[in-house]
């Protein structure tokens, strides 16, 4: 299905839970978020209502995403159930990896493609500063664990964090010579009242091409990331820059939180309500969801925050 500006939305983010096992410092409080009670959550059997509903307006691609989705006890149930949905071409997940070395197996064999893994930083101490609890060495295991599986491609996403992991872009980057995985750098985004960083955090992308200058462009790949290579690297740097240079022109998705929001923007407080609704209401909502897809979200930075309404881990990230 087309929006009102001429963009094709193929593309739908599901969270299946608020929940993490980690608190980093720009997605959650330190204390964590109180359980939503199971009866205002979608159920799995909604879930993939919703994921049929979503195939019939031409959604081709589902990113299964939290707070941490792999928290979720029934979660390879849900992505077997989603890859197996007429229409539906790919499942993807986005996890912190904690729980990849006993989760990864399964989730290949339920239909999962593609993991995203969350890792800011490759040093122990401020790893365990930035995710207040859990540790580098268990992430490590779950990358290595994702690598066994064998998934069709896997990135590592970094957040970038002016005065915080700044000065390990290289390194980071140079993840993509060691592994048959895409690293991609990630502006941070001033959420609803999220994060404790300061203005200085909000550094441009830029950075990783003023300190990477022997980067060379590679081909767009339908992703909002601008690619890069390494020489001789087995996969490619992605640049996704909301802040600096928004790629709302290229929106192609949709999001859904885990008690039944569907989201038209990251960015705006506008939802729309599927939660009770069989898989025919869901299709009228989700139409009217992508009709109302902004042209864009509006500046964004350390004065203009967010106008979401909701902490990244009660979107989806």
């Amino acid at each position: 299905m087309t929006d009102n500006y001429g963009r094709e939305i193929t593309y739908m983010r599901i969270s299946v839970t608020e929940l993490c096992d980690l608190r980093c410092r720009y997605c959650m409080p330190e204390n964590g978020i109180c359980k939503m009670p199971e009866e205002f959550l979608l159920s799995e059997e909604e879930v993939i209502n919703a994921v049929r509903a979503a195939a019939s307006l031409g959604i081709r691609k589902i990113r299964i995403t939290g707070g941490e989705p792999l928290v979720k006890k029934n979660i390879v149930s849900i992505c077997k159930n989603a890859a197996a949905v007429p229409g539906i071409e790919e499942v993807c997940i986005t996890t912190n990896g904690i729980k990849l070395p006993q989760l990864a197996l399964p989730l290949k064999e339920a239909g999962v493609k593609r993991i995203n893994m969350s890792l800011d930083t490759l040093n122990a101490e401020k790893y365990a500063y930035i995710t207040r609890r859990g540790t580098l060495a268990q992430a490590a295991e779950g990358l290595r664990a994702a690598l066994r599986a064998g998934f069709e491609k896997i990135k590592i996403n970094t957040v970038l964090v002016g005065g915080f992991n700044d000065d390990e872009i290289r390194p980071l980057a140079e993840l993509t010579m060691r592994y048959p995985v895409d690293i991609r750098f990630i502006e941070l985004m001033p959420m609803y009242d999220g994060g404790e960083f300061g203005p200085g955090a909000y550094i441009s992308n830029e950075r990783v091409l003023e300190v990477l200058p022997e980067l060379q462009k590679v081909s767009p790949d339908g992703s909002v990331a601008r690619l890069y290579k390494l020489p001789e690297a087995k996969g490619n740097i992605g640049l996704i820059s909301p802040v600096s240079a928004h790629f709302c022109a290229e929106c192609n998705r949709i999001r859904l939180t885990s008690d039944g929001k569907l989201k038209p923007c990251l960015h705006s407080a506008d939802e729309i309500s599927i939660k009770g609704l069989d898989e025919g209401q869901m299709r009228q909502q989700m139409i009217k969801a992508i009709q109302a897809k902004p042209e864009w979200h509006g500046a964004l930075d350390w004065e203009n925050r967010s106008k979401s309404g909701r902490n990244m881990n009660q979107i989806g990230g």
